[in-house]
Parts: C-alpha cells; sequence; structure tokens
C-alpha cells in the first residue's frame, strides 16, 4: 500500500536552509499535497511551486505577506485547522508550529524537525527580551508561555523525531522529553565548484535575523577595513545598513549561479551567529571556500577548526591535532560573539590560508550531499511505514 501523504511546512517565503530540505520530500512524494502557512508565490524553487499548495487563513490576513511573524499568536490555530482527513503520511517540515498539524486518526507523523521553536525556548531573550517596557514584557511572557505549553502538547501528534543535528536532537530531548534521529540535511554539491580566481573579499549569506549576529560581522569588518559582500534580506536590515562603514556592501537576493560564484571567489565565509545546523558553511566547503564561524552549535558538526578553545583562548592546532588525527581543517573558530574574538578569528585565518586546501574542503562537504540525505529520508520514511503498518 503506497501512502496518500500531506506535507506541512511552516511557511513559503524564500528558499533557506528548510525549503532546500522540503525540495527533496517534493521530490520524494511528488503526489503529495503541500500545507504551509503563507505562500509568497514566486519565492520558492519550481519543484515546490509545482506541488498544489493549501494555504491557511494566515494568507489573507492583512499585510501577511511582508509582517507575517506579526501573526506568531494566530500560528498554533492556523496550522490546528488544516484538515488532514483522509491522509495516511504526515510529513512535517519544522521550525515552528508546522509539527502541531492535527494527525488523522491511524495516520503516521514523522516530523523533520529543525528546531523546537526558537522563539519560545532558545532565543526568547534574543526575539523578545528588554523591548517592549513592563507592561508589553508582561504580556509577552503570557504569549510565550502559551505558545510553549502548546508546542509541549503538539508533540504528542507525532510518532517519529528526525532532526537536522545532534545539537537539535539535545534540544528536543530537554524540551520535549523525545529521542529523536539524526540526519543532516542536504548539499547540493553540484551546484558549486572551487574557482582557480580568488577574490579580495569576506562573504555573509544570511537571513537578516536578530540571532544571526550579521551585526557583529559588519561590525568586526569596520574594524579591519576589510571587503564585506552580505547577501540576505530580512526584517533587521534597516539597521544592519545603518551599522555598516565603507568596506561592506549589501547584495539583497542573489540567484543560485550568482551565489555559487561569490561563494567561490570570496577568501571565506563570515559565520557569525549560532545555528542549528547551517547548511551555507557546507555550501561554502563544496566551493573550495574556508569557513570563519562562531564555534558552538551546528557547526562543530559540519566544520574541522583550524584552532580549539584552550586556556579561556583560541590556539592554533598543529597539522596532526585535528579530529581524527590528520584532517585539514575547513574553517578557524571564534569562541566569544565578540568583535574583538571575530577581528583575531580573520587575522588567525590569513596567517594560515595555505593551510586551506579546495579540494578537501569539497570533499569534506561531499559527506552531507543531496543524494545521500534523499536515500536516508526514504529509507527512514519506509521503515517507519513498514513498521506502522505491520501494528496495525
Amino acid at each position: 500500500m503506497r501512502p496518500r501523504v500531506a506535507i506541512v511546512h511552516d511557511w513559503l517565503t524564500g528558499m533557506r536552509g528548510g525549503e532546500r530540505c522540503l525540495e527533496v520530500f517534493c521530490q520524494l512524494f511528488p503526489q503529495a499535497h503541500l500545507y504551509t502557512l503563507l505562500h509568497c508565490p514566486g519565492t520558492v524553487s519550481e519543484a515546490i511551486e509545482g506541488m498544489p499548495i493549501h494555504t491557511s487563513f494566515v494568507q489573507h490576513l492583512p499585510l501577511a505577506r511582508r509582517f507575517y511573524r506579526y501573526y506568531l499568536p494566530f500560528f498554533p490555530l492556523a496550522v490546528e485547522r488544516f484538515d488532514l482527513r483522509g491522509y495516511d503520511l504526515i510529513l512535517s517540515s519544522s521550525h515552528c508550529v508546522a509539527k502541531g498539524a492535527v494527525r488523522p486518526s491511524g495516520a503516521l507523523h514523522i516530523s523533520y524537525t529543525y528546531t523546537p521553536m526558537r522563539y519560545a525556548w532558545d532565543l526568547y531573550d534574543t526575539y523578545f527580551g528588554q523591548r517592549y517596557g513592563a507592561l508589553g514584557s508582561f504580556m509577552v511572557e503570557r504569549l510565550v508561555g502559551r505558545l510553549r505549553r502548546w508546542d509541549v502538547e503538539a508533540c504528542g501528534r507525532i510518532d517519529h523525531f528526525v532532526a537536522i543535528s545532534h545539537h537539535v536532537a539535545e534540544r528536543i530531548r530537554r524540551h520535549y522529553g523525545r529521542e529523536a534521529v539524526v540526519i543532516y540535511p542536504p548539499v547540493d554539491i553540484e551546484r558549486f565548484r572551487p574557482s582557480t580566481k580568488d577574490g579580495d573579499y569576506y562573504l555573509v549569506v544570511s537571513a537578516f535575523a536578530p540571532y544571526k549576529r550579521i551585526d557583529l560581522a559588519i561590525q568586526a569588518f569596520n574594524h579591519l577595513k576589510r571587503p564585506l559582500k552580505i547577501v540576505g534580506w530580512g526584517p533587521e536590515e534597516w539597521r544592519l545598513k545603518k551599522l555598516a562603514g565603507a568596506t561592506v556592501e549589501f547584495l539583497g537576493k542573489r540567484s543560485d549561479a550568482e551565489l555559487a560564484q561569490l561563494y567561490g571567489h570570496c577568501r571565506a565565509l563570515i559565520f557569525p551567529g549560532e545555528e542549528d545546523f547551517g547548511i551555507v558553511p557546507l555550501e561554502a566547503q563544496a566551493a573550495g571556500t574556508p569557513v570563519i564561524a562562531y564555534g558552538k552549535g551546528g557547526v562543530l558538526e559540519t566544520v574541522i577548526p583550524l584552532n580549539r578553545l584552550g586556556g579561556g583562548r583560541s590556539v592554533p592546532l598543529l597539522p596532526a591535532e585535528g579530529p581524527g588525527g590528520r584532517q585539514p581543517p575547513t574553517g578557524v573558530f571564534f569562541y566569544q560573539q565578540t568583535i574583538e574574538a571575530l577581528v583575531e578569528a580573520v587575522r588567525l585565518f590569513e596567517q594560515n590560508a595555505g593551510r586551506f586546501e579546495a579540494t578537501r574542503l569539497r570533499e569534506h562537504a561531499s559527506q552531507f550531499d543531496k543524494a545521500i540525505f534523499q536515500a536516508k529520508m526514504r529509507a527512514f520514511i519506509e521503515q517507519k511505514w513498514n513498521e506502522h503498518n505491520e501494528v496495525k
């Protein structure tokens, strides 16, 4: 028996890491129907746009396409109102509320989880802390408290969690008391090629959200007076542009082909935030480009650092000291989210630039190739589907 599949994704407003995973889910289940809170046509890939897409009432709220995040209190209700009767398999692709879709009786629900709802848990202070005054903070705390209770309750509708990293699996264990299998997100290695022509600039590729800490990169490069190009967009754009000095350039949205060129020609990728996983550093490595990253979160699973933290400061590793013996480095870490630490990391990178080999960087990234993700997800879903039918 082939299952009738519904895929539930939070929203469709651009091609970020979650949408790269969703694209593979759409290819695995081309006959599935796709449910999402909000869809801005033309912002995602053809593979996603070609699916039968069902949206929630959020789609029709005033100014939702631009300010949909302000409707966060309505998101749980919106996702619960999806009518999923008639589907045998629910595959949620969730960093917010998609995993809370109401499962039909007898159906199997597998959740590919990018993180527990970050607004309500680990990044509450980043999004809401100290910015609303006493009355506003009181109301926000009540709202977030309700979101947390709903978030935990919604997990009871999920049969199996799949996490994007061990870092996220630990969060799922801590917040939900549930175990998760780890299957790393995909990188389309073939989109990227190491360049024989080096540019003189550094690169940031990111959504403009507070936790991404693009402000830190801007301030560090204002100090260094090195060229920094920034690809991305989001609600922080106005604030970030006010911070930028003469050597910082904003490039806005770029096509996949343009982005691959930017990766291939830059000196290094700057990755200043703590991420749940981080596909961008792997895209850079696939293009033969080293990564300068905050040494916490998902990058610990995807980047081999030149330096470790020792005695309270960053210490360069000798060639034989790397993880697993003589593995060549693919990046440099900084271990405090400060301008000074990032500046020091950039200088350490420049002093050791000869230790980063493009072919080795690409080989390392190939462990996370899209084909590997697709095969692992297919095998996991088929296994759980067969087990589900045996129990029935």
